[in-house]
């Protein structure tokens, strides 16, 4: 699968442009291998995706008035998938229909998805570009554990929001920014449970749903729900539940 001839070969040509930051690129390229290793680095991301589609398909499938029932009740449907790093959502989603598009400003995140996808018989559009490079829409934008890791969020939502069709709609998650979500997500996950290298996250710049919610309404995206994902400590699992003082997930769609 090729790259887009408008769209950067290498992301870092086009810092002083994007919203990404350099730093956190840098950081989760040194990781892109442990990408599909179940057990590794990402496995709170592996644990998450299974509420988070749930969440997903629930949400995009009412929006689009599609039967989840089916196997493929996405189909004619477009998605991009921002800040894909290895294709974790972007292959499931895919198998449910959606033409999927993943970016990534990490060059081996692309590759290593890029790789994964074709072992999997899978055509999905992976290429290394912030939202800000592409020149076309789509009917859902995903921004999922994205935002917190972005240079400037009000710049990183308007990009998103031009990326939406109008009438689309848009799914992000992200880490709350309280005092709970410190000792959970950052001593918790990264000191004690070890379940992230340290440093893989930045307190202050998580985002609350507040603050998440009122810079999609500036960029034209109306939040249409808000709901958390905990951590079941005894089962080992993720699920959804009704406090977003953590873990969160937010639904909206574009006027």
């Amino acid at each position: 699968m090729s790259r887009k001839s408008s769209v950067h070969a290498n992301a870092t040509d086009a810092w002083s442009e994007s919203t990404a930051s350099a730093d956190e690129v840098a950081r989760f390229h040194a990781m892109a291998d442990a990408w599909w290793d179940s057990q590794g680095a990402f496995k709170p991301l592996h644990q998450l995706n299974t509420p988070r589609l749930q969440a997903l398909v629930e949400h995009l499938a009412g929006h689009f008035g599609r039967d989840d029932r089916q196997a493929t009740p996405f189909s004619g449907l477009t998605l991009l998938d921002i800040g894909c790093g290895g294709g974790l959502l972007c292959e499931p989603l895919s198998r449910l229909g959606f033409a999927v598009t993943g970016i990534d400003a990490g060059d081996k995140n692309i590759q290593i998805a890029r790789l994964h996808a074709e072992k999997m018989g899978l055509a999905i559009d992976y290429q290394t570009a912030t939202p800000e490079q592409l020149d076309r829409q789509f009917d859902v934008v995903l921004a999922m554990e994205v935002i917190e890791h972005v240079a400037d969020i009000d710049s990183f939502l308007a990009a998103c929001a031009a990326r939406i069709k109008p009438g689309g709609a848009f799914c992000g998650a992200t880490l709350n920014r309280n005092a709970k979500s410190f000792a959970l997500a950052i001593v918790g996950a990264e000191y004690v449970l070890r379940w992230l290298p340290r440093g893989t996250h930045n307190w202050r710049k998580f985002v609350r749903p507040s603050e998440f919610s009122a810079g999609l309404r500036q960029v034209g995206v109306t939040v249409k729900a808000l709901e958390g994902m905990g951590y079941d400590v005894w089962r080992d699992r993720w699920n959804r539940i009704a406090s977003v003082d953590v873990n969160y997930f937010i639904y909206g769609v574009k006027s």
